[in-house]
């Protein structure tokens, strides 16, 4: 089954006019009674994700595992609901299960680094971060190589939902080595905040550093945006470390008094 394309359906329950009441254990089922299917309950659940419903869209998916158990796509996307509730080791489980049945699909591993991110198993999740770095050079992996980067992790700071995500390679004349994403609770994004180097500054720095880039390090930049709007935050010296970066992104997020830009745009 397309998980991405599954047909919606509705399961109807047709009532019958008679003069004798019959117990509904009784009662046998007639031909245009439809029972729930793996499609049609996991349809529902992606209806749900896009309403910004994880918990219900959880529910819909666990129907469908009580249907079929393995059902890839159903574990997948289960995995997918239990991280938008920050339910790290249940997305583990679920994601974890996707892989025994369909190990050589993508989207799973792109789903395991961020629950074994959410889990705080990090050895784990820089294992899948290498599978991911290796599927991208794979040209049999055709869709990992189209691909710019993914979904690190989904982790709340305040109020806020924040989506890390990690490139490859560094993206945009900015390189960018990783972007997060701040969304309020309705699941809005109303701003972003870039870990960049540049060339233009690298080159000062280089200068002014040679021992720390003859070791690797390059400077950062932790650059805030929207499409009007750029705020730079503050700068720093070091390796590409996402774990010393989202330290130093949640240290900028709570000293924020004052509502981010878009929290203002209805």
């Amino acid at each position: 089954m397309n998980w991405k394309y599954c047909p919606a359906a509705i399961a109807g329950v047709l009532i019958c006019a008679t003069a004798t009441l019959i117990h509904p254990q009784e009662r046998a089922a007639t031909p245009t009674e439809t029972q729930p299917t793996v499609a049609t309950t996991t349809e529902k659940g992606l209806e749900a994700l896009g309403a910004n419903q994880p918990q219900q869209a959880l529910e819909f998916f666990n129907q469908a595992l009580q249907i079929n158990p393995d059902d890839a796509a159903a574990n997948l996307l289960a995995a997918t609901a239990a991280l938008s509730l920050y339910k790290g080791d249940l997305a583990v489980k679920y994601a974890e299960k996707a892989r025994t049945l369909d190990p050589n699909n993508w989207k799973v591993h792109t789903t395991l680094v961020a629950a074994y991110a959410a889990a705080g198993k990090k050895e784990q999740r820089d294992q899948e971060r290498e599978t991911l770095r290796k599927l991208h050079d794979d040209p049999q992996a055709t869709e990992a190589m189209q691909t710019k980067g993914f979904l690190l992790e989904i982790f709340p700071v305040k109020q806020y939902r924040i989506e890390a995500i990690e490139y490859f390679h560094p993206v945009d004349r900015l390189h960018i080595y990783y972007r997060f994403l701040i969304r309020n609770s309705a699941g809005k994004r109303i701003w972003q905040i870039d870990a960049e180097s540049n060339d233009f500054d690298e080159a000062s720095w280089t200068k002014a550093h040679p021992d720390e880039a003859a070791a690797g390090k390059r400077q950062f930049q932790l650059v805030g945006a929207d499409r009007d709007l750029h705020v730079d935050y503050r700068m720093f010296s070091g390796s590409a470390d996402y774990d010393s970066i989202r330290a130093q992104v949640i240290e900028v997020i709570k000293e924020q008094t004052s509502p981010f830009p878009g929290e203002a745009t209805p």
